[in-house]
């Protein structure tokens, strides 16, 4: 990088501050604490997800995860 900066003496203006609008580290982590157990599923579902997975860039157990949770909200909801 050879070229130079120019800076000029001109006023800047009104500064204006603005809030802090990203969540804090705590805010990012997982808020749900998960169990891990073990499940046989059919090969035609595991290559379902795997291949879904790809192509969207994510992880095939995260899809699985993501899908009964919200299966169990759905359930939770439509049983009150």
């Amino acid at each position: 990088m050879n070229k130079q900066i120019q800076y000029s003496e001109e006023p800047i203006g009104e500064i204006k501050l603005i809030s802090d609008f990203l969540p804090s580290p705590e805010e990012l982590a997982l808020k749900t604490k998960n169990t891990k157990v073990t499940i046989s599923l059919s090969t035609e579902s595991v290559a379902y997800f795997k291949a879904t997975a790809k192509k969207h860039h994510m992880q095939y157990q995260k899809m699985i995860r993501q899908l009964l949770d919200d299966y169990v909200e759905h359930q939770k909801s439509a049983n009150k």
